[in-house]
């Protein structure tokens, strides 16, 4: 049964249709990897092992991932009767329960696999690492020291280790990517309406998140991504649906793409080091070898603008209402004391944010937004970009103090420079692990391609791990 740690979620459902093995018994197995991995890790926060045996043992939905063990994550994750804290000390100890499932949760569901528990998260997303103070710091399994990024750091830990294959996760601002690269995985930020956000939200920060999963394999994204994808009347937004399904985009000749590549930070954010530069340069000449035209460009319209203003203050706002929002759900007034420091200063800044300033920063998006497209509508397919300009962080960089009460904000600027733009445009994006430096941490490239073609990410992606293959690199923390 060890054997099943690092089969790919599709492996153990065929595993499954063919009856070499039953669902109880993919369950009960990664449950006990789950509790011997966990306690070094910190990765799974809220256990329903018992739960997931009983489903196991029923009648499962006859999807792709039929018996499949799962995991959520306790932000994007929301499940029928199940906790859901969002990292939050304050609903941790409140013990909030939730009444049903979010669509993107109900998506994978039907896929047929079965969730053993809820995965760690920084508190309401806020920073592109996973050290919560209600349920302390999760660690990355290449290296303990270090972070497993954020903020779907859980959930990366999990999957990186091999406790499960697959599991859910969100990204506002980078945060399916960044565990992606920091954890030796594959990570697809959706296009803008790709997946729904309701039943509760028509969209978060301004159509900045987007939920998915993260995976070992392309085919697993892509697989979970057709379960997830579907406009519900009243979205808000409209994703143009595919030519097909996007499973059937793996193995599919991407053809010959046109892709530009850039190393250096957009507005000067960040520093590139030189093991992220070396990830996109041999990832460039790996593409280049497979008959792609490959050269240094990007979209001037990243690097004239400095979005920082913008970002505080949609975030700032949205977290604001989104206090609110779980005011109103709980029937519980929450004091500004009851959360952490760095969401606190932010909670703080969005109260002082004036309509004409939140107004400034949704245009000045749009606008940005129509001038990066713009570089894909002159005759690019593609981006290729490091996916974070640095290798995993080590762990308590992050926290703001009394002090420092800005440095979680600062410090997560440094992070994201990458891929926050493209959760302001709404394209997508993949980070895929193709490159390790000589410490052995795994070094993630992006992808990005024009909003809606996803396909073609998926083409290019599974192009690339057949030519570099990535599934037997494991972590020395695994099962």
């Amino acid at each position: 049964m060890s054997e099943l740690a690092f089969l790919s979620a599709t492996e153990q459902a065929e595993l499954v249709r063919k009856k070499e093995v039953s669902p109880v018994e993919l369950v009960d197995d990664a449950i006990n990897r789950i509790e011997k991995l966990n306690p070094e890790l910190n990765a799974v926060i809220l256990e329903r092992f018992e739960k997931a045996r009983t489903e196991a043992e029923g009648t499962l939905p006859d999807g792709p991932f039929r018996g499949v063990p799962a995991v959520l994550k306790d932000l994007d994750g929301a499940s029928i009767g199940d906790p859901h804290h969002c990292g939050m000390k304050w609903l941790k100890d409140m013990a909030w329960m939730e009444k049903a499932d979010s669509y993107s949760v109900a998506g994978l569901r039907a896929t047929g696999c079965v969730f053993l528990g809820k995965t760690n998260c920084p508190e309401l997303g806020l920073v592109p690492t996973t050290e919560p103070e209600a349920y302390g710091p999760t660690h990355n399994p290449w290296d303990t020291t270090r972070s497993p990024g954020g903020s779907s750091g859980g959930t990366a830990a999990a999957v990186a280790s091999g406790m499960v294959a697959i599991g859910s996760a969100g990204d506002g601002g980078g945060s399916i990517r960044i565990p992606a690269s920091e954890c030796g995985l594959v990570g697809l930020k959706p296009t803008r309406g790709r997946v729904s956000l309701g039943p509760d939200h028509g969209e978060l920060w301004n159509g900045l998140v987007v939920r998915g999963t993260l995976t070992r394999t392309v085919l697993d994204t892509a697989v979970s991504m057709d379960a997830m994808s579907r406009y519900w009347p009243g979205d808000p937004y409209y994703a143009p649906p595919f030519e097909r399904p996007l499973a059937q985009e793996v193995g599919r000749d991407p053809g010959t793409l046109r892709i530009g590549f850039a190393t250096a930070a957009p507005a000067g954010m960040a520093e590139t080091q030189p093991d992220c530069i070396a990830a996109v340069q041999d990832a460039a000449k790996l593409i280049a070898s497979l008959g792609h035209s490959v050269e240094e460009a990007a979209p001037r319209a990243l690097y004239d603008v400095d979005v920082t203003e913008w970002v505080i203050n949609l975030i700032g706002a949205n977290l604001s209402q989104e206090l609110n929002h779980w005011e109103r759900r709980t029937g519980t007034s929450l004091d500004l004391n009851d959360l952490e420091m760095a969401t606190r200063v932010f909670a703080e800044m969005g109260t002082s944010v004036v309509a004409r300033d939140y107004l400034n920063a949704v245009e000045s998006v749009h606008v940005l937004s129509r001038d990066v497209a713009q570089w894909w509508d002159d005759g690019f397919d593609l981006l290729l970009t490091p996916t974070i300009p640095e290798p995993p962080p080590v762990l308590g960089q992050f926290k703001a103090t009394e002090e420092n009460p800005l440095q979680a904000m600062l410090r997560s600027g440094m992070i994201v420079p990458f891929v926050a733009p493209f959760n302001l445009t709404g394209q997508p994006g993949i980070s895929l692990p193709l490159y390790w430096s000589e410490e052995g941490l795994p070094i993630g490239v992006q992808l990005v391609a024009a909003y809606g073609k996803e396909d073609v990410l998926i083409r290019i992606a599974a192009q690339l791990e057949e030519a570099r293959p990535w599934r037997d690199k494991r972590p020395p923390i695994s099962a």
